[in-house]
């Protein structure tokens, strides 16, 4: 079978997208895949058909990619394709939407508010708050706002990615990142950014962060965070590796911040990370993922 490595694409995350899907396309050659790499653009459906390609392992990052739009895409065409489908990743792509589809579970949500262009401003808002964009991804599109006028000078550069913000309370303490493969969660990742806060620069420049795994956590700690992890994988309605994001505060309740379908896959990336921690080297875990493509909606006209 022939395997196209989606990647690149439209989003503002194109450069991270370019890094996973260069390495992925790299461990499964070396596997001896007969793999080949495709940047997403919108002639893609010709390039899948001209290439004959059989599978898709999507190793793209932000909108038209992580969204549900591709996966859509590849479900018209009958191509099977790595990770969420269609529903899941365009729920879990929205940040306002996931939260509200787990805020009767026990995982613990910061409060927030959500502010739409042309309305005004919610009152109340207890500072210091994040502002960040519904679908941002990749701290793209994200302020920590100290009072009002930050706020305000923040608005600018979020909303050109949209016409909504979310107003999330701020939760100070240490970050962590729970990866979820195939149901199940692997070792925690604690992030240690030198600049205190893990801004794109801190997760893209090397030296800027360290890294602890398995982080350094009480048995109770890592146990509801990775049982949270795996209850929003499920209830979200998500497939093969994903990765949720926590800050554990000085009382260590781990908060849940969001949950990523196509987390980075370099073999210096989060999810990478967490794998070895038991054992599983990069090369492995990138066919794993592979070797759970699929399609997850059925034709109703009975044809395959």
């Amino acid at each position: 079978m022939k395997v196209a490595v989606l990647m690149g694409g439209m989003s503002s995350e194109r450069k991270i997208s370019l890094k996973s899907g260069g390495a992925v396309l790299e461990a499964l050659q070396a596997r001896g895949w007969d793999a080949i790499g495709l940047d997403v653009t919108p002639d893609l459906p010709e390039a899948l058909r001209r290439e004959s390609i059989d599978i898709a392992y999507l190793a793209l990052h932000g909108q038209f990619g992580e969204d549900g739009a591709v996966q859509g895409m590849l479900e018209i065409m009958r191509i099977p394709y790595t990770g969420s489908g269609v529903a899941g990743s365009a729920t879990a792509m929205d940040k306002i939407i996931t939260k509200r589809l787990l805020a009767r579970t026990s995982i613990h949500l910061p409060g927030d508010s959500v502010w739409r262009r042309g309305e005004e401003m919610p009152t109340g808002l207890d500072y210091p708050i994040v502002a960040k964009t519904p679908e941002g991804g990749s701290t793209i599109g994200i302020a920590i706002c100290g009072d009002e006028s930050t706020l305000h000078d923040s608005l600018p550069g979020i909303l050109g990615r949209g016409s909504e913000v979310l107003l999330e309370q701020y939760v100070a303490g240490r970050e962590i990142t729970v990866t979820v493969l195939d149901g199940e969660a692997l070792p925690i990742v604690e992030i240690i950014p030198e600049s205190g806060f893990f801004d794109f620069e801190a997760k893209y420049t090397k030296g800027r962060t360290k890294y602890e795994v398995p982080a350094n956590l009480s048995p109770q700690i890592t146990r509801e965070a990775s049982e949270h992890a795996v209850l929003a994988y499920n209830l979200l309605g998500l497939r093969g590796v994903a990765r949720a994001d926590f800050i554990v505060d000085d009382s260590g309740t781990p908060w849940f911040l969001e949950v990523n379908t196509i987390p980075g896959m370099t073999a210096t990336s989060l999810s990478p990370m967490a794998a070895g921690a038991v054992d599983i080297p990069f090369g492995e875990l990138a066919e794993r993922v592979l070797l759970g493509a699929s399609l997850q909606i059925s034709r109703q006209d009975g044809v395959a």
